[in-house]
């Protein structure tokens, strides 16, 4: 068996491009409206969910990791995964471990929460808003002002989880999980024996999700 060979694809590159971005753009999105840039703001707010669109699609079309089905199937054997884990037993999984699972779908969901509330959000004055505030009312746009605040400190908090559980694996249960975010592969040795699912990046499938993402993105740029 070649080097080559040996390692596998677990994470295809859009998916390790799309967490990544987001990485840089969540403090980016704190510090321009702690300090009032909302010009910035509002195109760093477009680009999140041009990214969580993204994502949300390719859940549903892209590679076999990145989809929400098998994820889904997975949260059914948690209770064993967490009683394995318990007694470092677990082995390596091949995409999202059950917990991991979890803490995808909470993001996804604080994420979308995220941008969705920003696009109808006004200010006190009434003087920033989002692209789609026009069609609320003033007190609907400050009621989701509100949520969209809220709801940052609670996206706040899942990304420390989501880091501390990272660390947890890397350091204590020595899992290197974050190599393969970066190159994408790990060791074919890590995993079962066995046939392992087919989770190569169709490009067809790929241009069709990210198409959505920039017409919805040109439509709310102009909308707004």
């Amino acid at each position: 068996m070649t080097a080559d060979s040996s390692r596998i694809l677990v994470w295809d590159w859009s998916v390790r491009l799309v967490h990544w971005l987001m990485v840089v753009l969540v403090p980016l999105l704190w510090w321009t409206a702690e300090e009032g840039y909302m010009d910035w703001h509002r195109g760093f707010g477009l680009t999140m969910l041009g990214l969580v669109l993204f994502r949300l699609t390719w859940g549903l079309i892209g590679t076999w990791t990145a989809r929400f089905v098998p994820m889904v199937r997975r949260i059914g054997t948690l209770t064993l995964y967490v009683r394995k884990l318990r007694k470092r037993e677990q082995g390596a999984t091949f995409g999202h471990s059950p917990l991991a699972v979890l803490s995808v779908f909470a993001l996804l969901g604080a994420l979308t929460t995220q941008v969705a509330t920003g696009l109808f959000s006004v200010d006190v004055d009434g003087l920033e808003s989002g692209p789609l505030a026009v069609l609320v009312s003033f007190e609907t746009g400050r009621w989701l002002a509100d949520i969209h605040e809220f709801n940052f400190n609670l996206l706040a908090g899942l990304i420390g989880l989501h880091i501390a559980a990272i660390a947890a694996y890397q350091f204590v249960l020595k899992e290197k999980l974050a190599g393969a975010m970066v190159t994408g592969r790990r060791s074919r040795t890590d995993f079962d024996a066995g046939k392992l699912p087919d989770n190569r990046l169709r490009l067809v499938r790929f241009i069709a999700a990210a198409s959505l993402s920039v017409v919805c993105i040109v439509a709310l740029a102009s909308f707004g």
